[in-house]
């Protein structure tokens, strides 16, 4: 299964800290952290796991059915990107980029063409998040 992104935001995290620890990276630097707070990685998390239990239980699904699993991931994420309780943090292009990758990878890894699905659409599999996404 897919890393979750904020798995490699902590990983980040985490490097970025031990570098500046041990005097590779200055201390300014340490300020990172500070692009993903717990609260954004937790609520991040979240609306993954719906997602992921959503995609689980889809079985012989319509187009119809998978589009509807990433509106309602999508709106998910939208609505953490946009809470001002993560103190100014949200999701940047790269950011964005692994959630739309993770979102692609979790929905091949269950069976889903997605590159089929968005071509009945008149799209590229790119862009199956494009309608709903604010981030």
């Amino acid at each position: 299964m897919a890393n979750r992104p904020p798995e490699n935001w902590r990983a980040w995290t985490a490097q970025v800290a031990r570098d500046v620890e041990a005097g590779i990276l200055e201390t300014g630097c340490a300020e990172a952290a500070e692009m993903y707070p717990e609260s954004l990685l937790g609520a991040t998390d979240s609306a993954l796991e719906a997602f992921e239990a959503e995609v689980g239980a889809l079985v012989g699904p319509s187009d119809e059915e998978v589009f509807g699993v990433v509106e309602r991931v999508v709106l998910a994420l939208n609505a953490v990107d946009g809470d001002d309780s993560h103190g100014g943090a949200g999701y940047c292009t790269e950011e964005r980029e692994q959630l739309c990758a993770y979102i692609d990878l979790t929905l091949s890894e269950h069976g889903v063409d997605v590159a089929a699905l968005a071509e009945r659409r008149g799209m590229n599999r790119t862009e199956i998040t494009d309608a709903w996404r604010d981030w």
